[in-house]
């Protein structure tokens, strides 16, 4: 019984340091637990998403039909390729699509969400932001949902203190990228009733 909960308090300790905690022990089914469409790249690698106004069709290969990477996230985000902005983001969500989430993690075999935000903004935006989820809220412009562009990013908080404990990245048509706790990256839709419940926080970098 102790060695259980000492085991508890050093995994909430662990999550705590990384910024990211463990949504699905904390509030139960959620809507990564939903089956999910799949798409495809050039390559085969799938795009991953739980957004549940996602394209129905199971599979988008691009290689069978001329699609560029732009296109294929297009069809997923539910917008006309001309409409996403940053070639560099898309390349890049690509490069870290499916890994898996790893507490304090940064690397290509597991990472945690603010990690991921961190080396996304750097690579992409040539931008430093702190290494928790909390310290990036604090530190962000912030904004009203319907001001939200691409790049700007987006907060959450899932335990019952108020405190920001995830992080993701503002994509296009209500739609973020983040890494999720059960299927790591993978692209979410906003307003989905389980992250929506704990949406708090979003704004853009400034530096």
């Amino acid at each position: 019984m102790v060695k259980d909960r000492l085991l508890l308090i050093l995994m909430i300790g662990m999550s705590l340091v990384s910024g990211c905690l463990p949504k699905r022990e904390m509030a139960g089914r959620h809507a990564s637990e939903r089956p999910a469409p799949v798409f495809r790249t050039e390559g085969g690698a799938p795009i991953l998403t739980d957004a549940s106004d996602a394209s129905p069709r199971a599979t988008v290969h691009r290689h069978k039909r001329g699609r560029s990477l732009l296109e294929s996230y297009a069809e997923v985000l539910g917008v006309p390729a001309k409409e996403l902005r940053t070639p560099q983001l898309y390349e890049f969500i690509d490069q870290w699509m499916g890994t898996p989430h790893g507490s304090g993690a940064t690397r290509r075999t597991g990472i945690d969400c603010s990690a991921f935000v961190g080396l996304l903004m750097q690579e992409v935006y040539r931008k430093q932001v702190p290494r928790t989820s909390a310290e990036m809220g604090e530190i962000v412009k912030r904004k009203y949902e319907r001001q939200l562009t691409e790049g700007d990013l987006v907060f959450f908080s899932f335990g019952n203190n108020g405190r920001i404990d995830h992080v993701g990245v503002y994509l296009t048509n209500g739609k973020f990228v983040h890494v999720s706790t059960r299927r790591g990256v993978i692209i979410s839709r906003l307003r989905d009733s389980w992250y929506y419940r704990y949406f708090t926080r979003c704004g853009s970098v400034s530096r």
